[in-house]
């Protein structure tokens, strides 16, 4: 393919990316970009060009050599749920933005170990990027079919590190507090993780199936290529203790590499996301790992003899076929698993660079006296002139030294070098005694001795055999020889560094420590670091500090960089959380730590602290009574959680107190009520019974006609004022367990029909039809028929009472379920509210919902159905139906399912 057309092709890939940015940074909240998926896929920015390409290499010429790499994060990721998380939690409640920041502040906010992390960090990171470079450099020209040039401006990589840079320093420095969330960042690197996976699987698909018959034909055929069984196997026990330091070290690379640090620790805004992640992730190492074997024994078996670049067989074999479309596709993948490393490392050091090194060390006292506009600018601008230095730098590296090397050997080194921040890291998490003397004598020392046995071998050459100082060691000392260090011969080059350095990393750190006691800071970010989970919601308490401060001093330092509006905001938010007096003019210890971390994002934990300490005047402490303060303030923590729980419990016993009341208050209203309607209804039967008898009583010359009509009345009203006693006593009966039911086999759609036939004129008087489908069905159950009778009665009234005053209908159905019969009576009439769908079934309740002005009734017909259908082992309740009107709905156990208990 032409190079031009591979160019145009990129820069529409590029373009896409910045889009994809560029709409995540104007969506932060979106559910698109801050989602568990989102998150757990920008960890895959740990899977680079050399996971990409290098895997391939390393299992062409080495076999199974490439799993350690891999497997050492999938062993170590179930400990992110106690181990992550408490870093997440420690970073967010102290605005950290950096794993220097992360270290320093824990060894009582030094400036130089902040430095000395940095510098370790970019001595190991920046030839890492030049190595991204080299992927696209060599992957370019093999597309393109063209040769290397060494005129910079004719070379491809060039642009491409220029376009990086301004990528990575416009959307990484757009916000000028580090630790703020870069949303499009994070979505653009996810975004090219899942293309880079997916486009590997297609290669592997191609390969496997389409070069080759599946598995068992690339096996077949690479089994008889010398050395296949030795190349892949573990080998003995010294080719286990190498792969045990390779699991090692991958494990430390996970939580300290600067953009693995960035993506799970900084750019983290749940805790929540940690589940995805943890089985997220391990998936897609394993998905990347499939294939690796057939691509890389399939280029052997294609290649043999040729003396290709075994990094490149992805690119070579469907070149070699022909398959140009795939080849690009290959390469694009390549191409996102190279800059989502360059662009997310980049950023990492540019802050720290900033945060750590420019600012403690350079420029802090100019922000001192400037405007809040200039020192965001500023700041920023430092950033982004880091982002472009370290990008050109790596470009220089990959010019002039690692042209030769290939991509797993500069990782590994790259690995080694950032695994010396292993001890004093892991050390800040779970032990106290660790000291800031102890931390940076372990982080030179093991340092100085991975750059013997490394560094200083890569920078001669490997390829040099002849180099005196690698075959015979300097002087001529055999037991100095670097790749042999004390006479251990039995480690492979990248083990025997990681060996050696963490030991005496290890060693001086943990003796350092042991002999020479921190300082109260120290000891005091230890308790805070180790015991985070009991500080967590209120961190200022923990802090211990001594001295005269005022808050107008420090609000002037604040207002420089965070501007008078957000300052003013966040002393409210202060004061709000502490409960403390607007009008209070001293600064207490609490507000010291507040306003170090307000500054922290911006300028480092380091700068932080300097910009507060010109302000304010601190004594010196000493250890015991940071430890009594600290004592004092566990104290204080556990009685103020106990205090809130308290607190908690009686705002709830006080809820559940009001709503018990105000259900007593709704149910006196009730009753009141109730009583109001049953006494007019027995004084309405009672009334008319004595004007008869009167009438009749008074008048013997009354005809015979009219005294039989009187006669009727009174029997009528009398049998009215019987049906309402017998509603109070079947209900007093069914309160108290007296009331029995007496069960039998019965067909449910027999009695609903003898009961609609009692009700035939009432219905046709009021013109309403009645749909009932299942007339004809014979549907058994057992229940009392003479009450349920009652409740079908009751039910099919009330239906007649609410139904539509023009074209009334009622719908009857009933549904045989496994376990119960279903009875649905539906009136086209008003509905009922939701908030009395409890309520209607009340003793003292009468709907207010009714088509006639006054409730009629006397509010025990509901209740009764209720108790009735409750003695069945059945429920009743009531429903509003789409469109209008509302049903009731009642159960009983059908016939198989009583018979069975």
């Amino acid at each position: 393919m032409s190079s031009i057309g591979l160019l145009l092709i990129l820069g529409l890939y590029v373009s896409i990316l910045f889009y994809i940015a560029y709409w995540a940074e104007k969506r932060s909240h979106s559910k698109w970009t801050n989602n568990p998926y989102v998150y757990s896929f920008s960890l895959a920015v740990y899977c680079t060009a050399w996971t990409y390409y290098g895997s391939i290499g390393v299992a062409a010429n080495s076999g199974l050599s490439y799993l350690p790499i891999y497997l050492g994060p999938i062993i170590i990721i179930p400990t992110w749920m106690i181990i992550l998380k408490r870093i997440i939690r420690i970073s967010r409640v102290n605005k950290i933005s950096s794993i220097a920041d992360f270290i320093s502040l824990r060894y009582g906010n030094s400036r130089f170990l902040g430095a000395l992390v940095t510098m370790i960090c970019i001595f190991g990171i920046v030839p890492y990027i030049a190595l991204q470079l080299k992927s696209i450099s060599d992957t370019f020209h093999i597309v393109t079919k063209t040769q290397s040039s060494d005129n910079i401006f004719t070379d491809t990589t060039t642009y491409v590190c220029l376009a990086l840079a301004l990528f990575a320093s416009y959307y990484g420095t757009k916000y000028v507090d580090a630790s703020e969330k870069r949303r499009g960042i994070v979505t653009a690197v996810a975004m090219e993780s899942i293309l880079k996976l997916v486009f590997f699987l297609i290669i592997g698909i191609y390969v496997t199936y389409f070069v080759y018959d599946g598995f068992g034909d690339i096996y077949t055929k690479a089994s008889v290529l010398e050395n296949f069984d030795k190349k892949n196997s573990i080998g003995d026990l010294t080719g286990a203790i190498n792969w045990f330091f390779l699991c090692i070290l991958s494990m430390f690379a996970i939580f300290l590499l600067p953009r693995q640090f960035h993506t799970a620790i900084v750019e983290n805004n749940k805790e929540t996301h940690i589940r995805t992640a943890m089985w997220l992730f391990p998936l897609y190492l394993l998905l990347f790992n499939i294939f690796v074997f057939p691509i890389a024994w399939g280029g052997n078996i294609l290649f043999q003899g040729k003396g290709f670049n075994s990094d490149t067989y992805s690119l070579l074999i469907p070149q070699f076929f022909n398959n140009n479309f795939l080849t690009v596709l290959v390469f694009l993948g390549g191409f996102s698993a190279a800059i989502s490393m360059i662009i997310v490392s980049s950023i990492a050091l540019a802050t720290m660079l900033s945060n750590n090194l420019l600012i403690p060390y350079g420029f802090v006292g100019s922000l001192e006296n400037k405007s809040p506009e200039k020192n965001r600018k500023r700041i920023v601008n430092s950033r982004k002139i880091g982002i472009f230095s370290l990008i050109i730098l790596a470009y220089a590296i990959y010019r002039i030294f690692i042209l030769d090397y290939s991509l797993v050997s500069i990782g590994l080194v790259s690995f080694v070098v950032i695994a010396q921040l292993a001890p004093s890291f892991f050390g800040a998490l779970f032990w106290r005694r660790g000291s800031k003397k102890g931390a940076i004598t372990g982080i030179i020392i093991g340092f100085l001795i991975c750059f013997y046995t490394l560094l200083m071998p890569y920078a001669i050459g490997l390829s040099k055999s002849s180099s005196l100082f690698i075959q015979e060691g300097p002087w001529g000392i055999a037991l100095l020889k670097p790749f042999q260090l004390f006479g251990l011969d039995y480690l492979e080059p990248i083990p025997q560094a990681v060996f050696w350095s963490l030991f005496f990393n290890i060693i001086s750190y943990a003796a350092i420590s042991v002999s020479f006691s921190g300082n109260y800071r120290e000891r005091n970010y230890a308790e805070m670091f180790v015991d985070i989970d009991k500080y967590i919601t209120n961190h200022e308490n923990a802090f211990v500090w001594k001295g005269t401060a005022y808050i107008s001093d420090i609000q002037k330092v604040l207002q420089r960089f965070l501007g008078e509006e957000k300052t003013k905001r966040a002393l409210a938010i202060f004061n709000l959380k502490y409960n403390i007096d607007k009008n209070i003019t001293t600064a207490d210890a609490r507000f010291i730590k507040f306003a170090e971390n307000l500054l922290t994002g911006h300028i480092g934990t380091a700068s932080a602290k300097i910009l507060i300490s010109s302000v304010v005047k601190e004594d010196k402490i000493s250890l015991t009574e940071v430890l009594r303060i600290l004592e004092e303030s566990k104290e204080n923590i556990i009685i103020n959680k106990k205090l809130t729980d308290t607190s908690n419990e009686l705002k709830k016993i006080s809820t559940q107190l009001k709503n018990a009341n105000q259900e007593l208050v709704n149910k006196d209203i009730q009753k009141d009520e109730f009583l109001d309607t049953v006494t007019h209804e027995l004084r309405t039967p009672i009334t008319a019974i004595r004007a008869a008898s009167e009438i009749l009583h008074d008048d013997d010359d009354i005809p015979e006609e009219l005294r039989k009509k009187f006669l009727l009345n009174i029997i009528s009203e009398s049998d009215r004022l019987n049906r309402l006693i017998d509603k109070i006593l079947d209900l007093e009966k069914f309160e108290t367990g007296k009331q029995k039911i007496y069960l039998s086999k019965n067909n449910i759609s027999k009695t609903i029909k003898n009961t609609l036939a009692s009700l035939k004129q009432l219905i046709k008087n009021k013109n309403i039809s009645v749909e009932f489908d299942e007339s004809s069905k014979e549907i058994k159950a057992f229940y009392d028929e003479e009450r349920i009778i009652q409740v079908i009665h009751n039910l099919l009234s009330n239906a007649i009472k609410f139904c539509s005053e023009t074209e009334g209908k009622i719908t009857i159905a009933i549904l045989k379920k496994k376990e119960v019969v279903e009875v649905h009576i539906h009136n086209n009439g008003k509905g009922i509210k939701e908030e009395d769908f409890e309520a209607i079934f009340d003793k003292f309740y009468q709907s207010r919902n009714q088509n006639v002005k006054k409730p009629i009734g006397s509010g025990l017909g509901l209740a009764i159905c209720k108790s009735i259908i409750e003695h069945h082992k059945g429920n009743i309740w009531a429903e509003n139906t789409k469109g209008n009107g509302a049903t009731f709905i009642f159960t009983l156990p059908n016939y198989n399912t009583t018979e069975n208990h």
